[in-house]
């Protein structure tokens, strides 16, 4: 594809990634949540790099995860953004700001953070295992994540946004449909693939036979499920790489 489309093509993925870290960096959280990240903001360069190097045209298959993980794309920008994968196997660079203000139990530290965060390792290393490379990877899938931020309790537990109050979670979630919407406009895939029920849920509201078509443009032809490569799941311990590679056959992703 000749460069000057890719390069166009990446602006407009970012530019409506931009307007998502602008409006959901702009909302107010009250307790239980003491901290929020915003990994778009301090971040930017990173996960500018990820887009215009691996996700600058349209794909087959759209992957989506719900939200940052501390030690993944809260460090990184990247979505599963483990840091030995996204140095080795995505080949990214980039400087990673801090956070303001900054928990002292929850340091960013980039690519020079010392902790792996299990579900990205688990998903990345999966593809790289599969695939071979990540242009083989990326020929045909790209992955991106629901909300941008990462939410923390004062001890510095991890919130998930769905455990947000209606009041907090519904301007949220709109302006993360909205660059939903458009990225799936953008990259036309057959295929969204939810990366736990969170994320698969989203994907009905907005793309299933139920959902408003309003001013969708591009409707996906089907919509999928993969289990969550969290640590905190179960069946995710008992062997997730099986486990997903048996529901991408199943689910006629892949033949």
């Amino acid at each position: 594809m000749n460069q000057l489309i890719k390069s166009g093509f990446a602006d407009e993925v970012l530019a409506a990634t931009a307007a998502l870290r602008d409006e959901a960096g702009a909302l107010a959280f009250a307790d239980p949540v003491a901290w929020v990240y915003n990994p778009l903001e301090y971040a930017w360069e990173l996960h500018a790099a990820y887009v215009r190097k691996w996700g600058a045209s349209p794909r087959r298959v759209l992957m989506m995860g719900m939200n940052p993980g501390p030690w993944g794309m809260a460090q990184t920008g990247v979505p599963f953004g483990e840091i030995g994968m996204v140095r080795e196997f995505l080949s990214l660079e980039g400087k990673v700001k801090h956070p303001d203000p900054e928990h002292p139990k929850r340091p960013v530290q980039g690519l020079d953070c010392p902790r792996s965060e299990v579900s990205g390792r688990r998903l990345w290393g999966y593809f790289a295992e599969r695939f071979g490379g990540p242009r083989q990877f990326f020929a045909d899938h790209f992955i991106v994540n629901y909300c941008p931020l990462v939410f923390m309790e004062d001890s510095a537990r991890n919130r998930t946004p769905d455990k947000l109050p209606k009041s907090e979670s519904a301007p949220l979630f709109e302006a993360c449909d909205r660059r939903l919407v458009r990225l799936v406009d953008l990259y036309k895939p057959e295929w969204v693939i939810g990366v736990g029920g969170f994320a698969r849920k989203k994907l009905d509201s907005l793309f299933g036979p139920k959902a408003p078509r309003g001013a969708l443009v591009h409707v996906p032809a089907h919509i999928g499920t993969v289990l969550h490569p969290s640590p905190a799941s179960p069946a995710a311990n008992r062997g997730w790489a099986p486990a997903a590679e048996k529901q991408f056959i199943e689910q006629g992703v892949w033949g």
